[in-house]
């Protein structure tokens, strides 16, 4: 099995410096924010944390593909780095403290691209959470202090609480019925929203969640992590991973259940 070890302790570095750029910035009074064509904000903040990760993968791992929100792909090769600067743009821009940057390592397989290294970094919550493959899920202020992750034991819906981030979504995808009948049949739903659902999941508090529409760079990092803590993660076709363009993820008892409610 291949050694991760130090790719991981380079995404906490890129972690630590992502989290200074972004913090400086965070409630700033003259925080300037654009609108992309897909009608989402952008901030100053998410540009510069990505151009400072970038800049740091080019020195360190310059034979690397480099995939992020703000400037795309650059590079080729079986080993590419996935990153979204501030995930949560939204909340980020209206001084809401739910926001992460996330930090994947992909790796080409028989299967295509997965993720082997992810860190989701939260500093205006004081969180972190990681993971590399085979070495499992953490969460913690550094790798010498951590505690590991491992997803919850609930086997039955009525006793589960599901975590997801809009209704909006799921109607504009002619799944609403089927979200509202599971939120009905857990015993407790809340919209957490973003990366937070699913470091929920890999630590135990919540015990499903999903979101009908997403980009890689949003599921790689948190794939890999709800993974390594014993969970599953799928779209909502059921494919593992994170290319299906949504995500669900659960302790793994609940997945079957959960994507016959979403899933279709």
């Amino acid at each position: 099995m291949a050694d991760y070890h130090d790719d991981l302790r380079l995404a906490h570095v890129l972690a630590d410096a992502a989290d200074a750029a972004t913090m400086d910035r965070f409630q700033a009074l003259d925080l300037k924010v654009e609108t992309k064509p897909d009608m989402t904000p952008v901030s100053e903040a998410d540009k510069a944390a990505e151009e400072l990760i970038r800049g740091q993968l080019k020195r360190a791992r310059p034979r690397d593909a480099i995939l992020g929100e703000e400037y795309g792909v650059e590079g080729t090769g079986p080993r590419r780095w996935v990153i979204d600067p501030i995930d949560g743009t939204k909340n980020y821009v209206r001084g809401v403290p739910v926001w992460a940057t996330l930090i994947a390592l992909m790796e080409a397989g028989e299967t295509g691209f997965q993720p082997v290294v992810g860190v989701v970094s939260a500093p205006a919550l004081g969180r972190r959470w990681w993971a590399a493959k085979g070495l499992g899920a953490y969460t913690g202020r550094s790798l010498a202090s951590a505690t590991r992750l491992g997803v919850s034991k609930v086997g039955r819906l009525e006793d589960a609480s599901f975590a997801y981030s809009s209704i909006g979504g799921w109607e504009e995808r002619g799944r609403l019925d089927g979200f509202l009948d599971l939120t009905r049949a857990c015993w407790r739903n809340r919209a957490y929203g973003d990366f937070w659902p699913y470091m929920m999941v890999a630590e135990g508090s919540v015990d499903m969640c999903a979101e009908p529409e997403l980009s890689l760079w949003d599921m790689a990092a948190t794939a890999i992590v709800v993974q390594e803590a014993g969970g599953t993660f799928t779209g909502l076709d059921g494919r593992h991973g994170p290319h299906s363009g949504n995500a669900v993820a659960s302790n793994g008892l609940l997945h079957g259940e959960l994507l016959s409610y979403l899933g279709g």
